[in-house]
């Protein structure tokens, strides 16, 4: 039988974000898709990078694939390696182990960039959200249709979730799994978009190096969230991964 199927999302959306990629994944698969802490209708959960995995725990069966996209790969990353008995694969996509330039790191955003967009969130929740769902789209050859799905999706910036998006925004900006990538020893398959905006291919191919088991798969003519515009093709990649047999 295919293990269950976790789905992480990114940061600011929710579990709704999922839709167009649920709905062409084979109704046979168990598919579950938690909302990540204090996003949706999940409770908060702490600060901190563990803080969230251990929150996410209890939504993901034992030896299960977890699909982590943006903030939801790191998220995936962090739990293959902390928690090996839920995660028997890994598919990333989006995924960059660090999210902000240093300088032996320049496939990423600059961090006054990121900072600036923190600042941002601060002054302006609403506002900032739609420049975010405006950088995932960009690039994609479906560009109109994601930024509809992805802001359908959003978390609102209300007092409620206030704090947990904040939270989730400094994770971007101060996370670093550069270290770890190389101790995931689960199968791993990335899917990233050639004309991502926000992480550069060059983070992917250098995971996909990386990872002991790891290969990538870069879909054309798509930014940010490709399960959003290419859904079918997601779908088809992800199973094929799932059904395969290691030895």
């Amino acid at each position: 039988m295919t293990p269950p199927i976790v789905l992480l999302h990114g940061w600011g959306l929710s579990s709704a974000v999922w839709a167009p990629l649920q709905a062409q994944l084979d109704p046979q698969l168990t598919v579950l898709a938690p909302d990540l802490p204090g996003h949706g209708n999940a409770a908060p959960a702490g600060d901190t990078l563990a803080s969230w995995t251990e929150a996410l725990l209890a939504h993901i069966p034992d030896g299960s694939i977890l699909v982590g996209w943006s903030l939801g790969a790191q998220l995936a990353m962090h739990l293959a390696v902390h928690a090996p008995q839920k995660v028997a694969r890994l598919v990333l996509i989006a995924a960059s182990p660090r999210f902000v330039q240093a300088d032996n790191w320049p496939a990423a955003l600059p961090e006054t960039t990121l900072e600036e967009f923190r600042n941002h969130f601060e002054l302006d929740p609403d506002a900032t959200q739609r420049r975010f769902v405006a950088l995932q789209s960009l690039g994609d050859a479906a560009r109109k249709n994601v930024a509809a799905r992805l802001g359908e999706a959003l978390t609102p910036a209300d007092t409620l979730h206030l704090p947990a998006l904040a939270t989730g925004l400094r994770l971007l900006a101060e996370t670093d799994q550069r270290a770890l990538a190389r101790s995931i020893t689960q199968p791993v398959r990335l899917l990233h978009g050639s004309e991502d905006k926000l992480m550069p291919v060059a983070a992917a191919e250098w995971l996909a190096d990386a990872l002991p088991l790891g290969r990538m798969s870069v879909l054309k003519h798509t930014g940010h969230a490709p399960f959003v515009s290419r859904p079918t093709e997601c779908a088809t990649l992800i199973e094929s991964f799932a059904r395969e047999v290691f030895r």
